[in-house]
């Protein structure tokens, strides 16, 4: 570095310590405009330049201290080196009190990453400044290292806290520190059965150091509180709850959540949130107030994890692996049961291809199987005498299988068997019962959906203390869980050209229903959605989905607008709103919608609004169209002042000094207490062929105060 660069250089430090302190004592007051938010955003992107650097010219700082002789060259080249790391740490420093001001950042833990950061390049300077003194070496260069190494760590920990959650470098270790599984009797709904799901899946964005949407889900009152979009859900009313709202959105869509790219919730999951939102579950109520048969407690059992007992040791050899693999088919599966072990687990699939062979191939290796699951095979009595040869079986799933209770005394020699499943099967309580006292080892046995009586199940209890009968979950329809609304997966819902609809449903076999007559959709009249449905018009689809042994859902409503026409220009004559910018002048044929709810951030993105003066716009085209309608889409929120236009003119002609009145709109005011909702008033008229269009929407006026009007979007057909 020649002498004219490092003096540049050191200009440049002494400045980015002024300006650094200068946006520390006046950072309440600092508001970063939308076009230097990306420079805040390249924060984590430039980071680990100066870390590299800094961690660098410690170390051959350190190294010189430790030489009895000073060399000039190795002295020069890490003063180089650190100049280059404090210069790069001030950027990154002045990137990341640029990103804090952002929405959704606060906290301890932001306070502790920012003012450790900063620390960092404060001792890179100072450490720089006095490099050169003679007082500075030995043992307090050393110490001065040592601290700007212990900020580096503190001010990553912290980073990494902010970026992935607060556990997330510990995270891993985890597993070695669980808390004991907490027994069902003492299980609290919200505490051990949903919290966990927001724990996993949503709070490395709302926790107190990370508040994006101002939305905290560490606490029941903060859950209830909600955000910055509102409550977080109603209770008793899952369908209109913002939060399954947001988690049944399309994945692409930015309000979805978990966000793309992050964990998302699995099918059990959602259905948790669903019954608990449903069942209205105080905060407080344990698992086992819930009624027997209800669907949370259901749900809430299956993911609550029994004591664990030892991994049991096994004192046979392994098999050949030459072995095992010639008996692994395409429909039966031989796997260890863990790392290193030599017991096996066997599954079976295919019930159209199964026969007593695919048992009998098994004695090679009779003596490593722990585990054998057969559940919907056609196994019958006489299958049971060869799996009576796999004399250290523990578990035998038989579920949905045609074995009888008589067959069950082929089982006999399995002295290690302790957890048999027979629900689905033909077995009686007469038969169980003479044959259930030979298997002396049996834990427990499932029994549900099977000829055995409720009071006939508590006589075999009694009969046999050592042996746990679950009866389980009967699917007689009489507790089904309640299907989630059918979802679309149309990129957008306006077109231009014909449009094949797109309905779907996460949940397998689900018949979705639907009507486009306005009615709501039934499980035995209404038309079944086939693949095959053409949407060519403005249209409103209301679909359901319906699944045998499940509710039907609720309805989902989705409305598609047909425009034709984009106009190859567009400009604003009045300026918007500062608050709803949305894209500007292409906000409205940019074919997106957004949602209700005034403060929510997307309205900035996909609103325009208009308070002080009319909402207008001048289109041209650069070849003439024939239009007959314009259309206007708008919000509704009568309870905050949000109304429709008050009167809408829209203007063509060949150009804009040759323009003609082509019709007038004056859409209904909402009436008191009105839900909000997105709305659409249309302006029909005789086809005219025009080059130029002038649409004005002009706000309710209340007094001396306009309401605020909100478009999203323009329909030209």
């Amino acid at each position: 570095m020649n002498k004219r660069v490092r003096f540049f250089a050191e200009q440049l430090l002494v400045v980015f310590n002024v300006f650094i302190v200068f946006l520390l004592l006046f950072e309440s007051k600092l508001e970063i405009p939308a076009w230097l938010q990306p420079v805040g955003r390249m924060h984590p992107l430039l980071l680990h330049f100066p870390i590299v650097l800094l961690l660098l010219a410690i170390v051959l700082q350190w190294y010189s201290a430790s030489r009895r002789q000073s060399n000039n060259f190795f002295h020069v080249f890490s003063q180089h080196v650190l100049l280059s790391g404090a210069l790069l740490s001030a950027v990154t420093v002045v990137m990341g009190l640029f990103l804090s001001r952002e929405e959704g950042y606060t906290g301890g833990t932001l306070q502790w990453h920012k003012w450790t950061g900063v620390a960092i390049f404060f001792l890179a300077s100072i450490i720089y400044w006095v490099a050169g003194k003679p007082w500075y070496k030995g043992m307090l260069t050393k110490a001065a290292g040592a601290l700007v190494v212990v900020s580096l760590i503190l001010a990553g920990h912290f980073g990494a806290s902010l970026t992935h959650g607060e556990d997330f470098i510990l995270q891993p270790l985890a597993v070695y520190y669980e808390a004991p599984p907490v027994p069902i009797d003492k299980a609290i709904v919200f505490d051990h059965v949903v919290r966990p799901i927001f724990e996993k899946k949503c709070m490395s964005c709302h926790n107190p150091d990370k508040l994006k949407g101002e939305l905290i889900l560490a606490d029941s009152a903060s859950i209830v509180k909600g955000g910055k979009t509102g409550k977080l859900f109603v209770p008793g009313n899952p369908g209109i709850s913002l939060l399954m709202e947001r988690v049944h959105l399309p994945l692409e869509e930015k309000k979805h959540m978990p966000p793309k790219g992050k964990t998302q919730l699995t099918e059990n999951e959602i259905v948790l949130l669903t019954l608990w939102i449903r069942n209205e579950t105080p905060f407080s109520q344990k698992v086992i107030d819930l009624p027997p048969g209800d669907s949370l407690r259901l749900m809430a059992a299956s993911v609550l994890k029994p004591v664990e007992t030892p991994e049991e040791r096994y004192d046979f050899s392994a098999a050949d692996e030459k072995t095992i693999a010639k008996l692994n088919t395409d429909y039966r599966s031989i796997t260890p049961l863990a790392k290193e072990s030599p017991a096996l687990e066997v599954n079976v699939y295919n019930r159209a291809d199964y026969t007593k062979k695919q048992l009998e191939e098994l004695t090679e290796i009779k003596s490593q199987i722990v585990s054998l699951n057969l559940n919907k095979m056609p196994v019958t009595d006489e299958d049971l005498k060869i799996i009576g040869q796999f004399e250290n079986l523990r578990k035998l799933d038989l579920n949905f299988t045609d074995i009888t209770a008589n067959g069950l005394k082929e089982l006999a020699p399995l002295k290690h068997l302790n957890r048999l499943t027979l629900s689905g099967t033909k077995v009686n309580y007469s038969e169980l019962k003479a044959q259930i006292s030979a298997l002396k080892n049996l834990k427990t046995v499932s029994i549900w959906n099977t000829a055995i009586t409720p009071a006939e199940a508590e006589q075999l209890q009694a009969v046999n203390k050592h042996i746990r009968f679950i009866e389980g979950f009967v699917d007689d329809g009489s507790n089904p869980l309640k299907l989630n609304p059918p979802q679309i997966n149309n990129s957008s819902v306006i077109f231009d050209q014909p449009m094949a609809l797109q309905l779907f449903h996460p949940v397998k076999g689900v018949e979705i229903r639907y009507t486009t007559d306005g009615s709501e959709p039934d499980s035995i009249t209404s038309p079944v959605f086939d693949n095959k449905t053409v949407i060519k018009e403005n249209a409103l689809i209301k679909a359901k989905g319906f699944k045998k042994g499940w509710y039907g859902s609720d309805m989902a409503s989705f409305d598609f607008f047909k425009s034709s026409f984009k106009p190859d220009s567009v400009r604003l004559l009045y300026p918007l709103n500062s608050v709803h910018q949305g894209e500007g002048a292409h906000t409205f044929f940019n074919t997106t919608l957004g949602v209700i709810g005034a403060n929510n951030p997307a309205w900035a993105n996909n609103f325009a609004g208009v308070r002080n003066n009319d909402m207008g716009i001048i289109s041209e085209f650069k070849e003439p169209v024939t239009l007959s309608s314009v259309g206007l889409h708008y919000m509704i929120e009568e309870a905050t002042g949000i109304l429709p236009p008050a009167l809408v003119e829209v203007w063509g002609g060949e150009n804009e000094n040759q323009m003609k009145l082509l019709v007038k709109m004056k859409p209904p005011l909402p009436a008191k207490g009105d839900k909000p909702s997105l709305t659409t008033v249309e302006g029909k008229f005789k086809p005219e062929t025009i080059s130029c269009l002038k649409i004005v929407a002009k706000p309710h006026v209340d007094g001396d105060r306009r309401r605020l009007l909100l478009v999203d979007e323009m329909f030209l057909n």
